[in-house]
């Protein structure tokens, strides 16, 4: 079985090798009219935030500013807040931080509804089994992310569970750059990294499956939740992680530390 998945997953990096990479496209940050008042309520919700030098968080306002006037954030059925889109684009802009040319080219939209949903993307609260709290869309949702407020601002305001709901969407929205959603990070890891890391996730959900590692349970259904999950984890506890798990810590980090 291992030798199978071996060759499975050998016959995907070359695949993912021989795809053209897309150019990405410079981004412009010039001097732009930030809402002053932005900064309170980015060091008052988000810890990444809180943790960046001043100059860091200079430049975080101006992506988050970027993100929000290039993507819609629309509410369904409730009234959009703008701590809802400060969130959102926080969420979109963390994993992306330390990549100056970033644009989330398969976006244009975040839809949030206003409680977690079900798999016919139902909210309503007479219906029992509504436990999805975010989404990347395809088919007439291509291009879209769905994200339930509860889940989103839960994200931010728990500090100890290693979990973000929207931090995971938009990892799988970095993992499809490439074209498709396999948990592969081939758009940010270097080829020669791919196989060792694709060792390191093989190995690490089978810890998760016999319940001896702290990763969350649903790392361990496959290699594309596998990276959400522990992408999660490695910014919302980054020292929690680089201690639990050094060797999948160093991996993420040559992931998304870029400059």
């Amino acid at each position: 079985m291992l030798y199978l998945i071996a060759i499975t997953a050998l016959l995907i990096v070359l695949i993912v090798s021989l795809l053209p990479k897309k150019k990405a496209k410079e981004i412009s940050f010039k001097k732009v009219d930030i809402p002053a008042h932005w900064h309170q309520l980015l060091e008052d919700n988000i810890l990444f935030y809180k943790k960046l030098t001043s100059d860091e968080q200079q430049l975080f306002r101006t992506k988050i500013f970027h993100f929000l006037n290039t993507k819609n954030i629309e509410a369904v059925h409730f009234k959009l807040e703008e701590l809802d889109s400060l969130l959102v684009a926080a969420s979109a802009v963390i994993p992306v931080f330390r990549f100056p040319t970033w644009n989330y080219s398969n976006l244009t939209t975040v839809l949030i509804y206003p409680d977690y949903f079900d798999d016919d993307l139902q909210f309503n609260s007479k219906i029992s089994d509504r436990t999805i709290g975010g989404l990347v869309g395809s088919g007439r949702f291509e291009n879209q992310m769905i994200l339930s407020r509860k889940a989103l601002h839960h994200g931010f305001s728990n500090k100890t569970d290693k979990g973000n709901t929207a931090i995971h969407e938009f990892i799988h929205l970095l993992d499809k750059e490439d074209g498709v959603i396999d948990g592969i990070p081939a758009a940010l890891l270097d080829k020669q990294y791919i196989i060792p890391y694709l060792q390191l996730v093989h190995k690490e959900m089978e810890a998760i499956n016999k319940d001896t590692s702290d990763i969350r349970n649903y790392g361990g259904t496959s290699e594309i939740e596998f990276l959400a999950v522990a992408g999660e984890y490695f910014f919302e506890r980054p020292k929690l992680f680089k201690r639990k798990h050094p060797e999948l810590y160093k991996m993420l980090d040559a992931c998304f530390m870029k400059s």
